[in-house]
This record gives C-alpha cells, structure tokens and sequence, in this order.
C-alpha cells in the first residue's frame, strides 16, 4: 500500500506542476513499478479489491453531483452514442484481427474487449475539473451506463459462441432485460425513494455519522444488486451516489471525498501495474498492437462523435473524446477469453496494452477537448472543497 499510494501521489504531483493531469501520473506510476518496469509490484489480489473499491467510490463521488433528471434527460441521445460506440468498435476489432490472419472466436474477443468504455477514468478527469454538470459529461456519464448493459450483452453473446457455437438468445433477452430493467428503476425511482425514507431512518440512528453509515450500506446493496442484474458493480455504485444526490449534506460529501482520495490511487495505478512488454516482441505482434490502438481511439471517437454531432461540433468532439478509455473492463474481457482458451497470451497482452494505452491518452484529450469551459457555481465549490 506504502509503494502504491505513495508513487501514484508523487507523479500525480510532478504532472500537476508541469501542467499535465495529475491522473495521468499516477497510471504511468503503476507501469513504473510494475513487473515489466522496475519490478517492485505485480498485481495481486489485496491490489485488485483495493482497486475495485476505489473505482466503486470513485462512481459513487461522481453519482453524488449527477441529478437523476438531468441524467434521464439526456437519456436518447446517450443511448444512440452508446450504440455507435458499440458497433464500431466492435466491427474493426474483429476485422483486423481476421485480417491479420487470427482465429475466428479470438478475433471476436478482440472487438468484445474493445467495446466498452471506462467511464471511472472520464469522470474522474471531468470531476476534477468541475465539469460533471455539462451537457456533453452528462451524456458520457449516461452512455456509458448504457455501454456497460451492452457490453454485458456482446460478452454474453461471444462466451456463448466459444463455448459452443450456438446463441442462447432467451437467456441472452433475459439476462439484457433484467440488466436494463434494474438500470432504468434506480435511475427513475431511486431519488424520490431515498428522500423520503433516508431522514426518517436517519432520525432514528444514535450514530455519529449516521448518515455515511446509511449511504456506505446503500453504496454496497445496490453494487451487489448490479452484480446480480448482469451489470457491473460500479454502475450500481453510480446509481447509489445520483440516488442521494438531491439530499446529501455536504458532510457526506466530505467524507466520500476522503475515502475516494485514498482508494482511487489503487484503481488507477492499478490499470498501469497490468501492462505488459508481450505485445512488442515481435514486429508481428507490434504491428497488430499498433493498429488494434489506433482502432481503438479511432473508432470510438468517430462513431460517438458522430452520433452527437446534433449536438454540436464541441460537444461531438467532447463526447467522442470522453468514450475513448477502456481501462479494466477491456483487461476484463481478455482475462475471460485467456481463461476459456480462445485467446493467445500475445493477443491478450496486446489487449492489455489497448486498455492501458486509451487510458493514458484519454486524460490529455479531455484536458483539450475542454478547455475554455468553466465549472458551474456549485462545482466549484465541491471541487475547492
């Protein structure tokens, strides 16, 4: 923990002064003092729970100044960006692979891994500028709820295909429907459900914090309500936090800010500590990493941007932008394949690498897609504390 925190917070600072963000810094701390760098840590499993909650409370912060309404709002247009960005990626992911003369069901996880988006390194980039009340952050942070059920859906759908060839499609419906199903029922209910019932069970608690200790219960239910409707834990982490959003007092605010501040290191160098050397060791394997990368932020960009061109150039170009991380879920995907035997350690290693690469180049491009934009009133205040 010592090693981790302390080298993620150190080339968090030296981005800071040099004008970079400082997240940045602290991805490239993991690649550091990784297995491939200097060799001081590998991934384990005290480093993956720490990571997993600081992803959970870094959607959680972010769900705590996102309004339901305004999210469910902007709700068609995220949808056909979450689309756009589900197809494109997913289409030349597969095609180079086949191309480049890959086994069909691995190429398949190949576009699989390239589909879904990493909304924790987004909005922690965009909460860290104020900026999560946006027009064009809202419609990220709600295609990217979408691009998670669909994700859920194309895993589904390639896991069937390796395992036997045949499509599922009842419980791949079923499992489609409960997942949005969920989703769309926090979203539209959780608000006015929360305000009425938390005060009076608040009012009867002898704790002295005892509104934390009822949003941290409601942080962790509805996590594991995801889990079990098919979606990942952190939407229901997302969901808890835009849940209390209208009724939150600052205090708790205070506390989820200080707990975030110490376990979203683990999550982000976390990210840098799984890269690895395995796609550049041979010109073969190098090319096929170059090209599947640039596929990544291509098609993500063009087909999200595209999708929210109605919307205006700079938005287009922000949204596009803001889709472009893959981070742990494209990691999570190729840890499926590796482990059903239809992906080579090279491809996995090169997916690897896609995640991480998209991770790093995301927070720069967002750095520039919003520059000249200023946080609301209310944001600033949060993000000076």
């Amino acid at each position: 923990m010592l090693v981790v925190f302390a080298s993620a917070k150190l080339l968090s600072e030296l981005f800071e002064r040099f004008g970079q963000p400082g997240i940045v810094g602290e991805i490239l701390a993991g690649v550091l003092i990784g297995p491939h760098v200097l060799g001081w840590m590998a991934p384990n499993d005290v480093l993956r729970v720490l990571s997993d909650l600081g992803v959970m409370f870094l959607l959680f912060r972010v769900g705590l100044e996102v309004k339901a309404s305004e999210l469910l709002r902007v709700g068609g247009s995220a949808t056909v960006v979450a689309l756009a960005g589900v197809l494109l990626p997913f289409g030349m992911g597969w095609g180079i692979c086949a191309l480049w003369g890959e086994p069909h069901i691995e190429s398949i996880f190949t576009g699989a891994a390239m589909v879904a988006t990493s909304v924790g390194i987004t909005a922690q980039v965009l909460a860290a500028r104020g900026l999560l009340n946006t027009r064009a952050a809202r419609v990220i942070l709600a295609a990217a709820v979408v691009d998670d059920v669909l994700g859920l859906i194309v895993l589904a759908l390639v896991s069937d295909l390796a395992h036997g060839g045949s499509v599922r499609y009842l419980d791949l419906a079923l499992t489609g429907g409960l997942a949005i199903g969920f989703t769309l029922l926090v979203a539209r209910f959780g608000t006015s459900a929360v305000r009425r019932v938390m005060p009076r069970v608040q009012a009867r608690l002898a704790l002295a914090e005892g509104e934390f200790a009822l949003a941290m219960t409601l942080l962790f239910a509805l996590s594991v309500l995801a889990v079990y409707a098919g979606v990942a834990a952190i939407v229901g982490a997302f969901l808890a936090g835009m849940a209390l959003s209208e009724s939150a007092e600052q205090r708790l605010t205070d506390l989820t800010n200080g707990v975030a501040e110490l376990l979203v290191p683990f999550f982000l160098a976390g990210i840098g500590l799984h890269f690895d050397t395995a796609a550049f060791t041979t010109p073969s394997t190098l090319g096929l990493a170059a090209l599947i990368l640039g596929a990544a932020i291509v098609s993500k960009f063009l087909a999200c941007g595209l999708a929210a061109l109605r919307m205006g150039r700079s938005d287009a170009v922000r949204i596009g932008v803001g889709m472009i991380p893959r981070g742990e879920v494209g990691m999570v995907v190729a840890q499926i394949g590796l482990n059903m035997r239809v992906m080579s350690e090279s491809v996995y290693g090169i997916i690897v690498f896609m995640s991480v690469a998209t991770t790093l180049v995301a927070p720069p491009l967002l750095k520039l897609a919003f520059r000249g934009e200023r946080p609301s009133a209310n944001e600033e205040v949060l993000r000076l504390g």
